[in-house]
């Protein structure tokens, strides 16, 4: 066969079409490179700024900053900025070494100095940080940090995995505006209520994120939404209400959360008692235990996961259900009605007019639960329990409120929607632990019992996290007395929440760690993981 022929001709023709088609399919992947940014609107402006020393990543990720710890996926503790961590034998003195390679985004070096200071000043900052136990922090090298404690205290490790390290010589007035740290993203541009501008940082010490632009939106809900619609955000943090919907070009990622919903009850009687600051302390009807437990035995946690949540969460019977310090032994058959019946009767809550609600001691079985009014889950929770405790012949009245009235009039005397989840089991702490003459919506319902104070005490001065994880078990429930249901009951907790987001479907964002309550941006937490998977 010669050159010529039209079979050979033909062959030709073809491997030219497959070679330019190629060279077509790389010019066409050249014409559409990778986003140069990433779009999200999950919320998490801060009116105060983005300062850790006021609290800004306790909620989540502080993004612009580094941490001496962090959380993994799994939620084990390892190294960020820190190489040692050690406590001493007192359990008072905790030594840091640091990476003697950071610095932050301006390009100046991060030293032991400048985590002494930044603990030093969210000590005494006034912010949402409790780290009145810390004694004082001190540099002893550049690369090394003494924290001295006033008492042993397990839970302090906590701030060396949220508190953000802010560098000395910027830091002050107006600081949490215009941040720099040693986080893998640096500030650029922030127009408060409308959006802010991020950068990779340039000196990041650890793992450089592929996503080098990141712009969080401040728009509200139906805009973002509006915007995700039109293709113009990547990451759309939505309500449970919102998340069986589609959008298109983007996927559901579910992350679960230990971020809950319950009823907090004033555990005290009236006796017209009023806190230093005049807030009124009690109510005669959630005093009595038996109306407490009554009203976790009635309600119907799954169907409110089902009905309020969309099926996006699972039911919850305490504040810490599936962490590390959880009491399994706490849980127990919700939804019935009739043992809950009984007991109302077995402790003298009687319906005596037949208007369906019970009475004692001339005392009508109803209160009102309160709710933050702009807040619709805890509006749908409110409503659905109140309907759930009617046939028991309690009456339970939502009422919505503005947050204000809520802390500043109504948290020691009213029965309250809250809110909580951390990663902590200092929290549990504060909700349980006897409180002070003044708690705010810690212990509001002015909770006390000695051995569960003394569980709780102990556990904090543990030697070490793994053993004071049987005390923080049992102050839930140590088989005679406890805050779970079958102790005292001072809370009534309802669900806890899935997180629920809309994924741009050419993103991955690897695997997403239990998400704390929802302040902050918890889905960030492993940003430097995220990558673009479409070409």
């Amino acid at each position: 066969m010669t050159s010529g022929s039209p079979i050979r001709m033909i062959i030709c023709m073809g491997l030219c079409v497959l070679l330019l088609a190629a060279g077509c399919g790389r010019q066409q992947q050249q014409s559409h490179p990778l986003p140069a940014s990433l779009t999200l609107a999950v919320g998490g402006e801060n009116p105060e700024g983005y300062d850790p020393t006021l609290g800004w990543g306790s909620y989540g990720n502080p993004l612009f900053h580094s941490t001496l710890l962090r959380r993994d996926a799994d939620l084990n503790i390892v190294p960020d900025l820190a190489t040692t961590w050690q406590l001493a034998a007192d359990r008072l003195t905790w030594t840091v070494t640091i990476r003697p390679d950071v610095v932050f985004a301006d390009g100046s070096p991060l030293t032991a100095r400048d985590v002494a200071y930044t603990f030093n000043t969210a000590a005494v900052a006034g912010g949402v940080l409790d780290l009145a136990n810390l004694e004082k922090a001190e540099a002893l090298d550049d690369i090394t940090v003494q924290l001295r404690l006033k008492q042993p205290d397990i839970t302090f490790i906590h701030y060396l995995i949220t508190l953000g390290i802010v560098p000395e010589r910027l830091h002050g007035p107006g600081y949490g505006r215009r941040p720099v740290g040693s986080g893998p993203y640096k500030l650029v541009r922030w127009d408060e209520g409308q959006q802010m501008v991020v950068e990779a940082n340039p000196y990041y010490y650890g793992v450089q994120p592929a996503i080098k632009r990141l712009i969080f939106l401040f728009s509200g809900e139906d805009a973002a939404l509006a915007a995700a619609r039109a293709g113009k955000v990547d990451v759309l943090s939505v309500p449970s209400s919102l998340a069986t919907r589609e959008i298109p070009g983007m996927k559901l990622h579910v992350v679960k959360s230990v971020d809950n919903r319950g009823l907090m009850f004033p555990c005290l009687p009236d006796t017209g008692a009023k806190t230093p600051h005049g807030l009124a302390v009690g109510n005669d009807v959630t005093a009595d235990v038996a109306i407490r437990r009554a009203v976790n035995l009635t309600i119907n946690r799954q169907a409110l996961v089902n009905g309020v949540l969309e099926g996006f969460g699972r039911p919850a019977y305490g504040p810490v259900d599936d962490l590390p310090w959880d009491n399994p032994a706490i849980r127990f058959k919700d939804n019935d009605t009739e043992k809950a019946g009984i007991l109302l009767t077995e402790a003298g809550w009687l319906d005596v007019d037949g208007d369906g609600v019970r009475e004692k001691d001339g005392i009508k079985a109803e209160f009102p639960i309160v709710y933050n009014a702009t807040d619709s889950l805890r509006q749908g929770l409110a409503l659905a329990v109140s309907d759930m405790l009617r046939p028991v012949g309690i009456r339970a009245v939502p009422r919505g409120e503005n947050w204000d009235r809520i802390k500043n009039e109504l948290v020691h005397s009213t029965v309250v929607v809250f809110g909580f989840g951390g990663h902590s089991p200092l929290e549990m702490y504060k909700l349980f632990h006897s409180p002070g003459p003044e708690p705010s919506y810690w212990n509001g319902g002015f909770y006390t019992n000695g051995v569960v104070d003394g569980y709780l005490d102990q556990a904090r001065a543990a030697a070490s996290f793994a053993d004071s994880i049987p005390l923080w078990q049992k102050a839930q429930w140590d088989g005679q007395t406890g805050f779970a249901v079958a102790g005292d009951a001072p809370w009534a907790w309802l669900v806890n929440l899935n997180h629920t987001y809309f994924i741009n479907q050419c993103l991955d964002v690897g695997r997403s760690q239990m998400e704390p309550h929802g302040h902050g941006w918890p889905i960030t937490a492993n940003i430097n993981e995220w990558q673009w998977t479409c070409e």
